[in-house]
C-alpha cells in the first residue's frame, strides 16, 4: 500500500549543477561541466581552432552538409538528441593528448562565438604560461567549474525547480519557435505528426499558450505553432489509418499526433491547457502560476514547476468536486486506508484525503461510503495501539460525539503531524447561531417567526401595522423558510399524505441515528435511496445545505451575508434594475410571493449575490430558483445555496451567454445519440433539443413542471449534481419516443413534451397544489395521463444510472471547447456584420482582420507585463466593444498591415492615426475604429486616401509632445531673433489660455457639438487649413513613405515639385490675409478685443492657433540634421538673406511684407528642389533639407508665419499634377497577403534573433 502521497512531493528536482547559463556570453548558451569526448570529429565539423580549444558545428546544422548532414539531422530529431545536443560546442584539447573535454555548447553561432571570444580573451594568455599539459587541463576544468558555480549561485530561485535537461528543452523551444521569455514550457514529448500518410517523428512542445511541433527528417523540416485559444476540438482515438493518436482540430485544419510513450498523460495535459485558454476567452482569467506551492521534498525527473502546478490543480478540482468543498480548498495529500463503519460493522477500503480545512474519505467501491470531517468539528486526533487485525489505527473525534476509526495507514506519524498542523491553524472563532447542530424541530410550527421585528405575530400583521421602507432594508427578515410562514391549509397534515410525510421523517431520523447527522454523516447508497423517495419538507432546507456543501461556506463566513445586504441596499445598477423587473414574475402563483415579505427577501438575496459576483450579476432564471430556495430556507441559507449553485454545481450557467447551460446541452445531445440513437436523428432534424434543454437545465425543471414535482427533482439534484438532471431528461425523451418520432415540426414536439411535463404529479405532497401557470397543452378529447414523479425518477435510475460524474466532466471539457469557439464565431460574424456597411473591406477581409485584431488583444493578455489588457474586457459589453487594444498593440498591427510603410517614421504615423481614431480619449480603440482607420488607407480614391493622410498631420493626431519638439527645432534656425520669437510664443500662449476660459469658447464648442450630432457627411471643404509647421510634417511623411519604392526617384522629384509649389502658394496666400503683422506685445490685447471674429471663423481660428500652440515635429530629425550636416545648414541659413542679422540687432526692424515673402518663397523653392534632385539625400535628412528650407524661413520670425496656411483642396490639386503621385496612391494593395505575413510573425522573437529556423536541426 503506498504511503501518504503529498502534493508537496509531486515536484521536480533542482537543476543539475553541471548546467548553467554563461555569465558574459548570455543566457542562451551554456557552460558545461567538462565531460570527456573520445571522438571529436565524429558527426562534427571544426570551424575555429587554437592550441587549447576547438569550436565545432554539428553536421546537418546550417547550410550544406550533404547526405551525412541530412542523416545526422534526422538522427538528432528521432533519437532524442535534439533535447540534449546543441548544434555548436567548444572542446578543450592539448597538443599531445587524444582526449577532448566539452566545456560549452550553444544553439546559434552568435551565442557560441561569445563563449569562444571570452575564452580567447581571458584564458589563452594564461594557459600559454603552463609547461605541463595536465596542469593546463586541470586549470581549465577548475575555471569552468568555478564559472558554473558562480552562475548557479546567481540564478533566480524559481528557475531552480526545473532540471537541467528541461531548461535546455525550454531554451530550444524559445529559439525554435520565436517565443519570448514570458512564454513558459510546461512539458515536451517525443511523437509523430502525420502529414498526409507519412509520419514525421519529432518533438511536441506544450507551452502555457501554444502547442508547438518540430521535426527535421532527411532534410525536410516541419514546424507547427497553434494557439490553444484556436483549438476547437481535442480527441484521443484510434483508426485504421492512424494508430492510437491525438487529434487536434482548429477552424482551418485537423492535426494528428501519435506514437507517444504515454499518450494518456500527454492528452490530459493538453486538455488542461486548452481548458485554461477557454477560461481566458470566457471570463478573462488567464493562467497564473500558483506561487504558494511549496518546494519539492522528493525530486521527480524531468518535470517542470508548471507541470507540477497543473497536476496539483487537477487533483484539487477533482477533490473539491467529489466532496462539494469551497473553491479555495487545497488538497494537501492522500493515502490508502480502511474506515470502520459502525452501521454495517465493516472495515471499508478507500482513500483518506487531507486538506487545510477538511479530512475526507471515499470508498473504493463507488458510493459505498463518503465521509467529510471539517477540522472545525474535530476535538481529538489520537493514534491507537496497532494490532495484527488493525495495523496503524487512527481515531478522530468530533464535537457531535462521533468517533471515526481509520486503519492500515502508512506514514501514520507524518499524517498525524500534518493534521495537527492544520488543526493549529483552524480558527477557533465561535460559530454562527446557524451552527445549531441541526436542531430544526421536525413538526414544531411554533418556532420564531420574524427576526428583528417587534411585531412578531404573523407576516401579514407585521406588514399591515408597520409601513416598511423596502429599499432601506426595514422589511423584517424571515428566520425560516417562507413555506412554513405561508402554509395555507393544514388539513393535509392530518390525512394519509400527512401520515406518509411522518413516515418519511421517521425514516430520516433512523438514518441520522445510524449514520450520523450534520456534515459528518456517513453518506451511502442508503442515503441516496432516501433522497430518491423525497425529502420531508421540514428537512429539505437542512439537507440541501448539507449535500450542496453550502453549509460549510455559511458557517465559515459568519456575518458575510448581512454585510453584503447592508452594502448593496440602496445601490442601483443594471443588475438591480433587472432584478426589480423580475421580482413579481418569480412564482407569482405561490402565496409567499404575493406579498412584500417574500418579495423583499427575494430582492435582498438576489441583490446581495449580484454584488458578491458582479461577473454574473443577475441572470434570468436565477429568480425562479432562488424563490424556491427561500421557501425552505432562511435568507442567509438561500444565499449560500445560490452561491453553491452558480459557482460550483452549475458553473457558467448564469452569465450573459449561459455558456454552462449550452455546454450541458451539448452533453445531452451526445447522450441522446448514445442511448436513444433513433430519436436523436429526429430531434436534430426538428431542432428541439436546444429549445427544451435550456428551460429544463437553467431552472432545474421548476419552470416546466408543477412545483410539487419539480422540487423533488431539486432534492435529487443537490445530492447527485447535474448527472441526475441529464438522466431524468433522457427518461422524459424515452417516455415520449413514439410520439416524438411521428412529429412533423418543432411546435408539435414541444406540445407533446410540454403536455407530458405539465402532468408529472407528486401525489405525496402535503402542501396544497399550486396552480400551474403554464397553459395546459392538451390535444383531443382524451384527458392527459398523469405521471408520478417518483416513478419517473425510478425509471431514470434504472435505465441511466451508469452515467458517471467523471465521464460528464470529461464531456463538459469537450463541449466547452465547441461552445466557446462557436460563441466566438458568432461574435465575429456579429461584429463583421455591424461594421461591413460602413467599411470598404470585403466580408472575408474583415473576418481576417478581426482574427488578427483579437489575437493581438489576447497576446497582450498572456505576454504583457501586466493584466491591464485583460482587465479591459467586459463580457457585458456588446461584442464590438469586448476586444479593445491600446496604442502599443495598434502600432504593432499598423506596422505589419499598413500600405504606407515609412521606415523608422512608421510608429510615429501609427501613433497619430491611433489618436485620430480614439474619439472618446480612453486610450483604447475597438475593432470598428481599427478597420475604419485601415480602410482609409486601403480603399477609396486618391482624394479619400489623401484626406486620411492630411488629418494625420492636424490635431488631434498631432500631440503636444510633437509640437514642443518642433518648437525646440525652430530655435536653431531663428537663434538670431530668439527674443522676439519667444515673446511672440508667450503672447500666443496667453491668447490660448484666455481663449480656453472665455464664455465664447464654451458657446463655440456647444455649436460644434450640435453640428457633430447632425448626420452630415464630411466634405473636403470641412477640413481645417494646415499651418506651415504641419505641412512640413506632411512632406516628411511623404518622403519616408516613398523610400524603397521601385520608382522612388520619380516620387521624390514629384513630391519636391509639389512641395515647392505649395510653399509658394502659401506665401502668395499671405498677401490676401486681412490680419496685419502684430508685434508681440500687442497680440494679447488685439486677440481679446476681437471675440466676434473668433466665433465667426472657428476654422481659421483653429488653423492659426495650431500654428504656434501645436507646431509639429520636424525637431528630432532637425537636430540630427544639424549635427550631421553643419556646413549645409549654415549655407541654408545664409540663403535667407541678411534679414536675420538685422533682426538680431533690432527686433522691431523687420523686412517689408513683400520682401520677406519673396525671399522666403524663393529660399523654400530652392531648398526643396535641391534636396529632391540629389540621389544621396534620399534618407530622412533629405526630407529635412527639403522641408527645412521652407520652414527655416517661415520660422525666421514666428510672427511672420502666423498667416501661412494651405487648404486641402490646394494640396489635392497640386498632387493631381504629378502622375507618379497619383499612381502611387491609386495602386491596389492586397491586405489578405499582409495578414498572412502578419500571422507568420505575430509571435515575438527572442532578443538574440540571429537564429534561423531552417538552420536548426539538432
Amino acid at each position: 500500500m503506498p504511503p501518504f502521497v503529498s502534493l508537496l512531493s509531486t515536484c521536480c528536482s533542482p537543476p543539475r549543477q553541471g548546467l548553467a547559463a554563461g555569465a558574459a556570453p548570455g543566457p542562451a548558451a551554456m557552460w558545461l561541466g567538462p565531460e570527456e569526448v573520445l571522438l571529436a570529429g565524429a558527426l562534427w565539423v571544426t570551424e575555429r581552432a587554437n592550441p587549447f580549444f576547438l569550436l565545432q558545428r554539428r553536421r546537418g546544422h546550417g547550410k550544406g552538409g550533404g547526405l551525412t548532414g541530412l542523416l545526422v539531422g534526422t538522427l538528432d530529431v528521432v533519437l532524442d538528441s535534439s533535447a540534449r545536443v546543441a548544434p555548436y560546442r567548444i572542446l578543450h584539447q592539448t597538443q599531445d593528448s587524444q582526449v577532448y573535454w566539452a566545456v560549452a555548447c550553444g544553439s546559434s553561432r552568435k551565442e557560441i562565438t561569445k563563449h569562444w571570444e571570452w575564452l580567447e580573451n581571458n584564458l589563452l594568455q594564461t594557459l600559454s604560461i603552463f609547461d605541463n599539459e595536465e596542469d593546463i587541463t586541470t586549470f581549465v576544468k577548475g575555471k569552468i567549474h568555478g564559472i558554473i558555480a558562480e552562475e548557479n549561485k546567481n540564478q533566480q530561485p524559481q528557475s531552480e525547480e526545473d532540471p537541467g535537461k528541461f531548461k535546455e528543452a525550454e531554451l530550444k523551444m524559445r529559439k525554435q519557435f520565436g517565443m519570448p521569455e514570458v512564454e513558459k514550457l510546461v512539458n515536451y514529448y517525443s511523437c509523430s505528426y502525420w502529414k498526409g500518410r507519412v509520419p514525421r517523428q519529432g518533438w511536441l512542445y506544450l507551452t502555457v499558450n501554444h502547442l508547438c511541433f518540430y521535426s527535421f527528417l532527411l532534410g525536410k523540416e516541419v514546424t507547427l505553432v497553434i494557439q490553444w485559444v484556436d483549438v476547437t476540438q481535442l480527441e484521443k482515438n484510434a483508426t485504421l489509418l492512424f494508430p492510437e493518436c491525438i487529434k487536434v482540430s482548429t477552424r482551418d485544419s485537423e492535426l494528428y499526433f501519435s506514437m507517444f510513450l504515454n499518450i494518456n498523460e500527454t492528452f490530459k495535459l493538453m486538455e488542461q491547457l486548452a481548458n485554461i485558454a477557454m477560461r481566458q476567452l470566457l471570463d478573462n482569467e488567464s493562467f497564473l502560476q500558483d506561487k504558494s506551492l511549496p518546494k519539492p521534498r522528493k525530486p521527480l525527473k524531468n518535470i517542470s514547476a508548471l507541470k507540477r502546478d497543473l497536476d496539483a490543480r487537477a487533483k484539487n478540482e477533482c477533490y473539491r468536486a467529489t466532496f462539494r468543498l469551497p473553491k479555495d480548498e487545497c488538497l494537501d495529500g492522500h493515502t490508502d486506508c480502511t474506515l470502520w463503519t459502525p452501521f454495517n460493522k465493516m472495515h471499508i477500503p478507500g482513500q483518506m484525503f487531507v486538506s487545510n480545512n477538511y479530512i475526507c474519505f471515499a470508498s473504493k467501491a463507488e458510493e459505498a461510503c463518503h465521509l467529510i470531517i471539517p477540522l472545525r468539528e474535530v476535538t481529538i486526533v489520537e493514534k491507537a495501539d496497532s494490532s495484527s487485525v488493525l495495523p496503524s489505527p487512527l481515531s478522530i473525534s468530533t464535537k457531535s460525539k462521533m468517533t471515526f476509526f481509520f486503519a492500515n495507514l502508512k506514514d501514520r506519524d507524518f499524517l498525524v503531524q500534518r493534521i495537527s498542523d492544520f488543526l493549529q491553524r483552524t480558527p477557533s472563532k465561535k460559530p454562527l447561531s446557524s451552527d445549531r447542530e441541526w436542531k430544526w424541530s421536525l413538526g414544531d410550527p411554533g418556532c420564531e417567526v420574524l427576526r428583528n421585528s417587534p411585531l412578531a405575530v404573523s407576516p401579514t400583521s407585521a406588514l399591515n401595522n408597520r409601513p416598511a421602507n423596502f429599499c432601506a432594508g426595514e422589511v423584517p427578515t424571515a428566520s425560516q423558510g417562507l413555506l412554513k410562514l405561508f402554509r395555507r391549509n393544514s388539513e393535509e397534515l392530518l390525512g394519509p399524505k400527512g401520515a406518509k410525510e411522518k413516515m418519511k421523517e421517521e425514516s430520516w431520523n433512523i438514518h441520522f441515528f445510524e449514520y450520523g447527522r450534520g456534515m459528518c454523516m456517513y453518506r451511502t447508497t442508503k442515503t441516496r435511496e432516501l433522497v430518491q423517495k423525497g425529502i420531508p419538507e421540514n428537512l429539505r432546507g437542512e439537507l440541501w445545505l448539507l449535500f450542496s456543501g453550502a453549509w460549510n461556506e455559511m458557517v465559515t463566513h459568519p456575518g458575510y451575508y448581512a454585510d453584503l445586504v447592508e452594502k448593496s441596499m440602496g445601490k442601483y445598477n443594471l443588475a438591480t434594475e433587472e432584478i426589480e423587473r423580475d421580482l413579481h414574475r418569480s412564482m407569482p402563483e405561490h402565496p409567499a410571493f404575493q406579498n412584500e415579505l417574500g418579495i423583499a427577501a427575494l430582492r435582498r438575496v438576489l441583490t446581495a449575490y449580484a454584488f458578491r459576483n458582479p461577473t454574473i450579476g443577475y441572470c434570468q432564471a436565477m429568480n425562479i430558483v432562488t424563490s424556491v430556495l427561500l421557501l425552505y430556507c432562511n435568507e442567509e441559507e438561500a444565499f449560500w445555496l445560490l452561491v453553491a449553485l452558480c459557482e460550483r454545481m452549475l458553473p457558467d450557467y448564469y452569465n450573459t451567454r449561459v455558456v454552462g447551460a449550452l455546454v450541458d446541452q451539448g452533453i445531452f445531445e451526445e447522450l441522446t445519440r448514445e442511448y436513444l440513437p433513433q430519436l436523436s436523428e429526429k430531434m436534430q432534424e426538428l431542432g428541439v433539443i436546444s429549445t427544451i434543454s435550456l428551460s429544463w437545465f437553467l431552472t432545474l425543471f421548476l419552470s416546466v413542471m408543477p412545483f410539487e414535482s419539480a422540487v423533488v427533482i431539486v432534492d435529487c439534484f443537490f445530492y447527485e449534481g447535474i448527472k441526475f438532471i441529464l438522466q431524468v431528461s433522457l427518461a422524459i425523451l424515452d417516455a415520449n419516443m413514439e410520439k416524438l418520432l411521428q412529429c412533423c415540426d418543432e411546435g408539435e414536439a414541444m406540445t407533446i413534451l410540454g403536455r407530458y411535463l405539465d402532468n408529472v404529479v407528486n401525489r405525496q405532497s402535503v402542501s396544497p397544489p399550486i396552480p400551474h401557470l403554464h397553459a395546459l397543452l392538451t390535444s383531443g378529447d382524451d384527458p392527459p395521463l398523469e405521471v408520478d414523479i417518483f416513478d419517473l425518477i425510478k425509471t431514470s435510475y434504472e435505465k441511466y444510472s451508469n452515467l458517471k460524474a467523471d465521464d460528464i466532466e470529461q464531456m463538459r471539457f469537450k463541449q466547452r471547447l465547441k461552445v466557446i469557439q462557436s460563441l466566438e464565431d458568432t461574435a465575429k460574424k456579429s461584429v463583421v456584420r455591424a461594421v461591413s456597411s460602413d467599411i470598404g473591406f470585403s466580408i472575408e477581409e474583415l473576418e481576417e482582420l478581426y482574427v488578427v485584431f483579437k489575437a493581438k488583444y489576447l497576446m497582450s493578455c498572456y505576454w504583457g507585463n501586466n493584466r491591464a489588457a485583460a482587465a479591459r474586457r467586459d463580457q457585458s459589453l456588446p461584442y464590438l466593444e469586448q476586444y479593445r487594444i491600446d496604442m502599443e498593440q495598434f502600432k504593432e498591427l499598423f506596422i505589419a498591415l499598413t500600405p504606407w510603410s515609412c521606415g523608422a517614421h512608421t510608429p510615429v504615423l501609427a501613433g497619430r492615426l491611433f489618436r485620430l481614431l480614439d474619439e472618446n480619449r480612453d486610450s483604447l480603440i475597438n475593432f470598428k475604429e481599427f478597420v475604419t482607420g485601415m480602410s482609409g488607407m486601403y480603399h477609396g480614391d486618391l482624394t479619400e486616401k489623401l484626406k486620411v493622410l492630411y488629418k494625420l498631420h492636424l490635431p488631434p493626431a498631432l500631440n503636444p509632445e510633437e509640437m514642443e519638439s518642433a518648437l525646440e527645432a525652430t530655435s536653431y534656425f531663428t537663434e538670431d531673433v530668439t527674443t522676439e520669437g519667444t515673446a511672440m510664443l508667450a503672447a500666443w500662449s496667453c491668447f490660448a489660455e484666455e481663449k480656453g476660459t472665455s464664455p465664447q469658447d464654451y458657446r463655440y464648442y456647444l455649436r460644434m457639438w450640435a453640428k457633430e450630432k447632425e448626420s452630415k457627411k464630411e466634405t473636403i471643404k470641412d477640413l481645417p487649413r494646415m499651418s506651415q509647421e504641419q505641412f512640413i510634417e506632411l512632406c516628411k511623411t511623404l518622403y519616408n513613405m516613398f523610400s524603397e519604392d521601385p520608382v522612388e526617384q520619380e516620387l521624390y522629384h514629384a513630391i519636391a515639385t509639389v512641395a515647392s509649389l505649395l510653399l509658394r502658394i502659401g506665401e502668395v496666400g499671405k498677401k490676401f490675409s486681412n490680419r496685419p503683422i502684430r508685434k508681440s506685445e500687442d497680440c494679447k490685447t488685439n486677440s481679446s478685443q476681437d471675440p466676434v471674429s473668433e466665433e465667426e471663423s472657428p476654422t481659421s481660428e483653429q488653423s492659426q492657433n495650431s500654428t504656434v500652440e501645436q507646431q509639429p515635429q520636424a525637431d528630432r530629425e532637425d537636430k540630427t540634421c544639424r549635427d550631421v550636416q553643419p556646413e549645409k545648414t549654415e549655407q541654408e541659413n545664409q540663403a535667407l538673406g541678411d534679414g536675420s542679422g538685422e533682426g538680431q540687432g533690432s527686433p522691431l526692424q523687420l523686412l517689408s511684407d513683400d520682401e520677406t515673402k519673396d525671399d522666403m518663397s524663393m529660399s523654400s523653392y530652392s531648398m526643396v528642389s535641391t534636396g529632391s534632385l540629389q540621389c544621396e539625400d534620399i534618407a530622412d535628412d533629405t526630407v529635412l533639407v527639403g522641408c527645412e528650407g521652407g520652414s527655416s524661413a517661415a520660422r525666421y520670425g514666428s510672427t511672420i508665419d502666423t498667416d501661412w496656411s494651405i487648404s486641402f483642396e490646394q494640396i489635392l490639386a497640386s498632387m493631381l499634377t504629378e502622375t507618379a503621385l497619383v499612381n502611387y496612391f491609386e495602386k491596389k494593395v492586397n491586405i489578405l497577403q499582409k495578414i498572412k505575413d502578419q500571422k507568420k510573425v505575430e509571435r515575438q522573437f527572442s532578443s538574440s534573433s540571429d537564429y534561423e529556423l531552417s538552420s536548426v536541426s539538432g
